[in-house]
C-alpha cells in the first residue's frame, strides 16, 4: 500500500466522460509506483509533480482514491511527465537502487536481475558485478565514475519501470503488476475457482 504519490495529472473539472464532475487526480506512489486515480478535497491546491499523503492518516489534498489504474488509463499529459517524476522519485529513493545495483543476483543459470535492465548489456554488467565486489557502490555518482561506459544509470530504471507500468515484463522489479482487465479479486479467505 502507498502511504505519499506525485501527482501526474490534475483535472479540475473530472474526466470529460464522468456524469458527476468533480477535481480528479492521477497519481504513481513512492513506494511501489502504483498507478491511481483520486478525488481532490474541495479547498486544495494541487500542483503537478506535487507530493501528496495517500495513506489512511494525514491526507491534506486528496479526499478519496478512487482506485487503482492502469498505464492505458493515463492522460496524454500524465503519459509525458511520467519520466521525469520516475527521475525525482529514483532519486528520491537513491539508496534503495544502490542497494537494488549492489546485491541483485541470477534468476536463473542464464539471466542475472541485471540482465532485465534496458541499456545494461553483459560488458556493462560483467563490470557493474566486477565492481561491487571491488567496493558496493555508494550512489549514481559512483556507479558512473567507476563504469562510464553504463548510460545514465537513473535513466536505466526510469525505463525499466516504464516497461513494467506499461505492462511489458514478465519479472516484476520494482512494482506491482495490476491484476488483469476482467480478473476479480478472491473473497476474504476464499480461494479462486
Amino acid at each position: 500500500m502507498e502511504d505519499y504519490a506525485w501527482v501526474i495529472e490534475y483535472l479540475p473539472s473530472g474526466h470529460a466522460a464522468q456524469l458527476r464532475r468533480e477535481p480528479v487526480v492521477q497519481l504513481v506512489g513512492t513506494k511501489f509506483f502504483t498507478l491511481l486515480e483520486a478525488g481532490v478535497m474541495p479547498e486544495a491546491t494541487i500542483v503537478i509533480g506535487q507530493k501528496v499523503c495517500v495513506g489512511k492518516e494525514g491526507r491534506e489534498e486528496i479526499d478519496r482514491i478512487k482506485g487503482r489504474i492502469t498505464y492505458e488509463n493515463l492522460t496524454t499529459s500524465a503519459k509525458d511527465i511520467l519520466p521525469n517524476i520516475l527521475r525525482k522519485a529514483i532519486m528520491e529513493r537513491e539508496g534503495d537502487f544502490i542497494n537494488f545495483l549492489n546485491n541483485a543476483k541470477s534468476i536463473s543459470i542464464r539471466v542475472h536481475t541485471l540482465d532485465l535492465l534496458p541499456g545494461i548489456g553483459k560488458k556493462n554488467m560483467e563490470a557493474l558485478l566486477e565492481e561491487r565486489q571491488k567496493k558496493p557502490f555508494e550512489n549514481f555518482e559512483d556507479v558512473h565514475k567507476r563504469i562510464p561506459t553504463l548510460p545514465d544509470p537513473v535513466g536505466i530504471f526510469v525505463q525499466r519501470i516504464l516497461h513494467e507500468l506499461e505492462g511489458q515484463e514478465k519479472y516484476y522489479l520494482f512494482t506491482k503488476p495490476a491484476r488483469p482487465p476482467g480478473e476479480r479479486r478472491p473473497p476474504m479467505g476464499g480461494r479462486r475457482r
